[in-house]
């Protein structure tokens, strides 16, 4: 549903208005879908990925200047197609009543939990993921039975257009929706009186869509972000780690909520990570400027931003090891770059970076290293190399996080078996598979009477046999 007219945002706000009323009907009236209305939703998006995959690369391509084709397919195309496969196949079991325990009190009886659609579902997107954040949270959704509508990013408007026109063409207005716009029209999605409210973005506009949301008390899943940190142990692999942390960090230009924010490494091998980490990138990219497999950043603004990150903490003093060439700026990036000595009051240890700049912090001690990472907020993800479980498990027990990968970076993203979600700053609630299911629904407790009703026999009156039950129920 694009904007009613883009000179008048009333106009836009009232169609967005009316677009929700006729899904708020639909989810009251038209009782609670079956499993197999379900699949057969699941079935058309799978339908819509597959037939546009190919144009929705291209889109994304565009909206960023460069973005890999094969990176889309592989970190967005792919995990959306195995979310739907992973619902469509839990569907009927999701949606199995569960059986609880009944108090011999209340005996004879039967007690049970129906996870049941909360209704109309809003989903705010963001752009650096813009298939992925839309589409895997809009699976657990429709796998739960809601309505949707959809709010992708202003920032990627070739593919908010293309997701717009496509979902159109899939779905009924009462089923799913896409709204396009901008910021105005985000201010005026939040404050729809939704059954539940996703929001993926910064942690700024996040507690401004939080307030949204509760002047009409709607329950929210925020997932933000902040300064997630990779901990390098003193026994393992030095081009291991560099590996794994360079994939992590430059892929997308580093523009990854959950990209490794900054590197801790004991203190004597800081300078042979950093070099192992650069030769990583110049093997990864061979040139930046003109090769497509190698993102742009997103807009001026946000290139601004990190540009005078970088400057700042050179003037600082900082080692600067940056792998760029001529003509990057002009191609709207800026290459892979490991900082040594970053100043403490800087951006690039103030904030998420959220860009391809890797700061690289040497400690003297593991609970110089701990200190470090619990004097900042908790972060969306937390990343540890060792060969040594036990180094892995004393580190698990004291940093919290929201999601981990051991001896690697991203992944646990990947697995749909596993909740994804921040914890503290970097979130509200978390999805991905049974989880989101779980989080769309409302689990109604059932209980049933059985044959007698032995707590209603006793009165009231309140008699002796009450009054004995009760001596030995507080016993």
């Amino acid at each position: 549903m694009a904007d009613a007219d883009p000179r008048d945002p009333s106009l836009a706000v009232a169609a967005m208005r009316a677009a929700f009323d006729v899904q708020h009907a639909a989810s009251r009236n038209g009782g609670i879908p079956s499993a197999a209305a379900r699949r057969d939703r699941l079935d058309r998006l799978k339908q819509l990925v597959l037939v546009n995959a190919d144009a929705f690369a291209d889109a994304i391509s565009a909206d960023f200047g460069t973005r890999s084709r094969t990176e889309t397919k592989l970190l967005e195309i792919i995990p959306t197609l195995s979310a739907i496969k992973h619902a469509r196949k839990a569907i009927p079991r999701w949606m199995k009543p569960e059986r609880r325990r009944v108090d011999a009190t209340f005996q004879p009886a039967k007690a049970w939990v129906r996870h049941e659609p909360l209704g109309v579902i809003g989903i705010i997107s963001p752009w650096n993921y813009p298939l992925q954040l839309a589409l895997s949270p809009l699976v657990d959704a429709l796998a739960a039975g809601n309505r949707v509508m959809l709010k992708p990013s202003e920032l990627t408007p070739a593919f908010s257009a293309l997701l717009e026109s496509t979902i159109a063409a899939q779905f009924a207005a009462d089923e799913v929706t896409v709204v396009t716009g901008g910021t105005e029209t985000g201010k005026a999605f939040s404050s729809l009186p939704f059954d539940h409210l996703l929001f993926t973005g910064s942690t700024a506009v996040g507690r401004e869509v939080y307030k949204a949301a509760a002047a009409n008390l709607v329950p929210v899943t925020l997932e933000l972000g902040g300064k997630s940190p990779a901990m390098l142990f003193d026994d393992y692999s030095i081009e291991k780690a560099a590996r794994s942390i360079a994939f992590g960090k430059f892929v997308n230009a580093g523009q990854t909520c959950i990209a490794p924010d900054y590197v801790l490494v004991p203190r004597g091998k800081a300078q042979a990570l950093a070099e192992a980490i650069f030769a990583q990138t110049r093997h990864s990219y061979p040139q930046v400027a003109g090769n497509a497999d190698y993102s742009g950043v997103i807009s001026e603004r946000h290139r601004l931003r990190l540009t005078g990150a970088i400057e700042a903490a050179r003037d600082a003093g900082a080692t600067i090891l940056a792998h760029e060439d001529e003509g990057t700026t002009a191609a709207g990036k800026i290459g892979p770059t490991i900082v040594l000595g970053a100043p403490a009051e800087g951006l690039l240890l103030g904030e998420e970076i959220f860009g391809p700049i890797l700061p690289i912090i040497p400690y003297d001690s593991e609970d110089e290293a701990i200190a470090f990472m619990l004097a900042r907020e908790r972060p969306l993800a937390l990343y540890a190399f060792s060969d040594r479980s036990s180094d892995h498990w004393r580190l698990l027990d004291r940093v919290i996080s929201g999601g981990v990968t051991l001896n690697g970076t991203l992944m646990h993203i990947a697995q749909e078996s596993l909740p994804f979600g921040g914890v503290g700053a970097s979130g509200i609630g978390a999805y991905h598979g049974e989880e989101g299911f779980k989080r769309f629904s409302h689990a109604r407790a059932i209980h049933k009477i059985g044959a007698v009703n032995v707590f209603e026999r006793m009165g009231p009156p309140w008699g002796k046999t009450a009054a004995f039950v009760a001596r030995m129920l507080t016993r």
